[in-house]
């Protein structure tokens, strides 16, 4: 007998990239997630930083072609030995040398089916040591997964954001680190002459702390005349990996439940995180001194299990302006600290 239909579904995702407190940059990938009855199948592969081959990144063609592979269409092959498909590869490079999830695809009459599901780091699979054995087989309703597959449309994301500020400088620099994680970035002090469908190329704003609220209104009646909705960012304050992570979360429009980072605030000396599933979660603190200098704190390195979690505060390194970056490989939650009576608080969501 068969095994139950499982349902089946698309929905954007990303891998936030970022500027690491070393220097270095962790690329930034739009793609398309498999939804597994109701919930995001990378999210069942536990703290596995991957991106599926529906990425937003790669040519037209190529998109094409892994859509009509996945279908099993004729004039597409399996990529691997054994009928395997990637499901997940590496977000960086997709050499399968890194690593890989894979799973054989067929047909059985209408449903497709994924099954055997592997870590995989060479052309063959070793099921027996590298085997996913709780996860899968999966069977999907030919009607339902053809239409899912059948309906995706190579648009983009409108991955670019439009900088306006006073110091150019600290400008010139956001910019240069966000096109190094795959966002566009551009500068301007002036959005009112700007065409419409240039308008429409764009995610975010981000606005430096010195422009003025006239500036703002400005700027957000172009776009409101343009007809383009886009996310408004308040830089908090000029430090560059603050405000890469200030606008990833900007344009991440993707919905509370399908993240695995869902609440980040600050209270009572300790952090509030809370997280969807099982993942690794990075916690840095940038503080400003009295002479403008910023200071950067390791707060936390580690997996943490789904539900809300409390993570002690030294008031010693947030004293002052503060703020907190906490980061998984899905997204990023971004907080300012304040003092008060009672110690630092305040909140992202």
């Amino acid at each position: 007998m068969p095994a139950a239909h499982a349902t089946f579904a698309l929905a954007p995702a990303i891998r936030a990239g970022g500027v690491l407190p070393d220097g270095a940059y962790q690329l930034h990938r739009d793609f398309v997630d498999f939804i597994v009855d109701g919930r995001p199948l990378l999210f069942q592969l536990s703290d596995l930083d991957a991106v599926s081959p529906l990425a937003s990144d790669v040519p037209p063609a190529i998109f094409t072609a892994q859509v009509r592979a996945l279908l099993l269409e004729p004039e597409a092959s399996a990529p691997l030995p054994g009928g395997r498909y990637v499901i997940y590869g590496c977000p960086e490079c997709a050499d399968l040398a890194c690593g890989a999830v894979t799973a054989v695809i067929e047909r059985d009459g209408e449903d497709y089916v994924w099954r055997d599901f592997a870590w995989q780091t060479e052309p063959e699979a070793d099921l027996e040591r590298n085997g996913y054995h709780g996860i899968g087989p999966f069977r999907f309703a030919g009607e339902e997964y053809r239409a899912a597959l059948d309906a995706l449309t190579h648009t983009g994301d409108r991955r670019r954001v439009l900088l306006i500020g006073a110091r150019v400088a600290v400008l010139a620099k956001l910019a240069a680190a966000l096109r190094g994680i795959g966002i566009g970035a551009d500068i301007t002090r002036d959005a009112e002459h700007v065409p419409a469908e240039e308008l429409s190329a764009y995610g975010a704003v981000a606005f430096g702390r010195a422009v003025g609220e006239p500036e703002r209104a400005a700027v957000r009646a172009a776009f409101d005349r343009a007809g383009v909705d886009v996310a408004y960012v308040d830089g908090l304050a000029p430090v560059v990996p603050l405000l890469v992570a200030q606008i990833e979360q900007a344009l991440d429009r993707g919905p509370v439940t399908r993240r695995r980072l869902n609440r980040l605030e600050a209270a009572d000396g300790h952090l509030g995180v809370e997280v969807g599933s099982s993942c690794r979660v990075r916690v840095t603190a940038y503080r400003l001194d009295r002479l403008h200098r910023t200071h950067t704190y390791e707060i936390f390195d580690g997996v943490l299990e789904p539900g809300p979690h409390r993570i002690a505060l030294d008031t010693g390194t947030v004293r002052g302006e503060a703020f907190v970056v906490a980061r998984t490989a899905g997204n990023v939650l971004v907080a300012a600290l304040s003092r008060t009576a009672d110690g630092p608080s305040g909140a992202a969501h």
